[in-house]
């Protein structure tokens, strides 16, 4: 089965006929697994944690999405709750009910949304829906023929003769693809629910992606449509990633006015990431965490690529992955309970990994207890009680982080010019990296709270109080509670404050501080005298005396400051944080970036790391003459100017190949041009043009000009 050249032609293998089983995915996780032994263990968590993940994010975007597809269906309702006879005489002639859905420009995450609202439809308004995308329907007899096969295969119930006469239509759709056949056949599955007077099911029609059908198709097609609208109920729902106008523009006025349209508007992509982003990522009901870089990659592709939200819970999904395949001691990353027991069955070879850990190194160098730390590292058993109560303080540290960052949040993200973010993944970012408290940011933060008028930090307050409060499935620490109820406490008191009582008046024992000094002014005096009479006056100036609000709104951003310093400190202050935060950014960037001309200059320059071939292994990193013909054609390329002489080029060609096949070099045939392999040459250098190494030149008639530089 095997062939002399990949350019020499296409060869078909057909496959054997015993039934192959199917590799498992878990197969592939283990396959160049970091410390193989626990690979299987690992998987198994992995798998357990997305699975979790990824059970959290659907019932997340199906609730995000409820809003919005709720309103569809309403919309849809009105339409079809319309009984047989005065359909058309409710609606205007010739109008087909049209819902204008603007979806945005995440793209990606539109056939999700699609998805769910087509099996809403199917399961409470009507079987009759038909989804189409526009690479499917270039012309109109395709989008006919589509609309016909998906809306037929709609109706499952076949319970009687005349049911299975239609459905026969329906096998054989290429026979007749009209909207006479779709009438006559709707006609027949609807003549019961005509007979018991019960709202027929509308026809609903799903345009994915507007913006990419051809307008004319579409034209014709609505056209179509609006005359079968007294014997059909159609309607159909645009997906709109840009503009409401992009309707008016691919549609005519006469074409537009055919159409019944309502504008719906789905949640914006950026609300829809801060929701995921605060219950996958800031909860501690997960183990696995994201390094500060590894956030901000699957940001920023976020930001500056695609705007989709199922792409960066896939850029999670690769993070955790690797996390579970690159780290050895990743089988600690899961519920406190369970670690409690792995830790118990540790390996020699894991705790040796735990000891060269840094977060563990700086703890052990940080202990004043120097018997301690010296049986830490020489003694097994030690270590695994130490990794018990650190790994119970990881957790305990996850629990009062997201409730105190959620916290500082409430009361900062209003802040002139937002010093600390205004989203909080800006803020978690910054904690993520440095201690907060020590940045100038933060301490401006604090200034402009000290300086909020009553009303703003009650409400401030009020939103810090809630912050604290977890989620039922997330459990909360003693201190936690505590720092809960002063709240609490301090907004009880804010609120029974009596502004009038704020003023302090002046007493009169001031009045000699202030003007003895001035007195002095008066008599005549020399230049000192008079610097020493001025410095005087401002030691012995009266202090303003600070309102009861004010005393209290100083001691309730001094005890916020003292919340931030004891667990807003960042996760490298943390032993054993390695076990749960990845950070390998450069990894999930080049999965999720990816860069094809890096990648083809990497195989054409490197094939054996793709064909795992051992007579293409080289030990000086050039390419074996036994090579294919397009990476032998690449490596003799690299070593020509801008232009390339053909001939040239195909007698070096024709002398590595000839090498390759064991050719004797004295001969006198050896690197000899011959019919094939002067053909094998010319599909290497088409295939080099394909992919836009090379191009033709009018400069010279036998050369071809180079358009790349330099090699993998």
């Amino acid at each position: 089965m095997a062939t002399s050249s990949v350019s020499k032609g296409c060869f078909v293998f057909k496959p054997s006929s015993k039934k192959r089983k199917l590799a498992d995915i878990g197969d592939h996780f283990m396959r160049g697994c970091e410390e193989k032994d626990g690979s299987a263990l690992r998987y198994n968590l992995f798998k357990q944690l997305w699975d979790r993940i990824f059970k959290d994010t659907e019932s997340l975007q199906d609730d995000l999405n409820r809003n919005i597809l709720d309103s569809l269906l309403d919309f849809i309702r009105k339409c079809c709750h319309k009984k047989l006879d005065d359909w058309a005489a409710q609606m205007r002639a010739s109008e087909i009910p049209t819902a204008a859905l603007m979806l945005g420009v995440n793209v990606p995450d539109h056939d999700m949304t699609f998805h769910s609202l087509s099996e809403l439809l199917r399961a409470s308004v009507s079987p009759y829906v038909a989804s189409l995308h526009a690479k499917e329907c270039g012309a109109l007899k395709h989008l006919l023929k589509r609309v016909l096969e998906r809306v037929m295969d709609g109706e499952v119930d076949v319970d009687d003769e005349e049911d299975a006469e239609m459905d026969a239509v329906q096998v054989n759709t290429r026979v007749q693809c009209s909207f006479n056949v779709l009438c006559e056949w709707y006609k027949a599955k609807t003549k019961k629910l005509k007979d018991q007077s019960v709202h027929r099911p509308p026809v609903v029609v799903l345009f994915k992606d507007l913006e990419a059908f051809n307008p004319k198709v579409l034209q014709e097609f609505i056209i179509i449509c609006s005359r079968y609208v007294e014997q059909l109920p159609l309607v159909f729902i645009f997906g709109i990633a840009t503009s409401p106008s992009t309707i008016q523009n691919m549609l005519p006025h006469s074409v537009s006015s055919l159409l019944c349209i309502e504008l719906f508007h789905s949640l914006s992509c950026t609300q829809h990431l801060a929701t995921v982003i605060d219950k996958l990522i800031l909860t501690s009901r997960f183990p696995f965490k994201l390094g500060a870089k590894v956030m901000q990659v699957l940001v920023s592709i976020f930001l500056y690529h695609d705007f989709s939200v199922r792409n960066f819970i896939k850029g999670v999904q690769v993070a955790l992955l690797e996390h579970f395949h690159s780290q050895p001691l990743s089988v600690l990353c899961c519920e406190e309970k369970v670690a409690m027991d792995l830790i118990v069955h540790l390996r020699k070879k894991d705790l040796e990994r735990i000891r060269e850990l840094p977060s563990l190194k700086s703890h052990v160098e940080a202990m004043k207890d120097v018997e301690k730390a010296d049986l830490l590292m020489s003694n097994d058993a030690s270590l695994k009680e130490e990794c018990k109560t650190l790994i119970k303080s990881l957790h305990t540290y996850h629990t009062n982080y997201y409730p105190v960052l959620r916290c500082l949040h409430a009361l900062t993200s209003g802040l002139p010019r937002y010093p600390l973010g205004k989203q909080i993944r800006e803020l978690h970012l910054i904690c993520l990296e440095n201690s907060v408290w020590e940045s100038e940011d933060y301490q401006t933060a604090m200034k402009l709270l000290k300086m909020l008028s009553k009303e703003e930090l009650e409400a401030g307050m009020q939103r810090c109080v809630e912050a604290l409060k977890l989620e039922q499935e997330e459990e909360e620490s003693a201190s936690m509670t505590s720092a809960r109820e002063r709240l609490q406490e301090l907004l009880s008191l804010m609120r029974g404050l009596d502004l009038c009582a704020d003023v302090v008046p002046v007493t009169e024992d001031a009045e000699p501080i202030l003007t003895s000094p001035l007195r002095n002014l008066q008599k005549k005096t020399d230049l000192f005298q008079l610097q020493k009479t001025l410095l005087e006056m401002n030691e012995t100036r009266r202090v303003k005396k600070l309102s009861p609000f004010e005393r209290l709104r100083n001691e309730t951003v001094d005890f916020l400051d003292s919340l931030v310093r004891s667990h807003l400190s960042p996760p490298e202050s943390q032993p054993l944080h390695e076990v749960m935060y990845y950070r390998s950014s450069a990894t999930v960037r080049r999965h999720l970036n990816a860069t094809p001309r890096t990648s083809i200059q990497a195989a054409l320059s490197n094939p054996y790391f793709y064909l795992q071939n051992e007579s293409l292994r080289t030990d000086d990193g050039g390419v074996s003459n036994s090579a294919p013909d397009i990476c032998i054609a690449y490596k003799l390329h690299l070593e020509c100017g801008r232009l390339i002489n053909l001939f040239d080029w195909l007698e070096a060609y024709c002398t590595v190949v000839s090498a390759a096949e064991g050719g004797d070099p004295e001969a006198e045939d050896f690197g000899k041009v011959d019919e094939r392999k002067h053909a094998r040459f010319i599909q290497a250098v088409s295939e080099l043009e394909f992919l836009g190494f090379i191009k033709s030149t009018k400069q010279k008639t036998d050369h071809v000009a180079r358009l790349t530089w330099g090699g993998c």
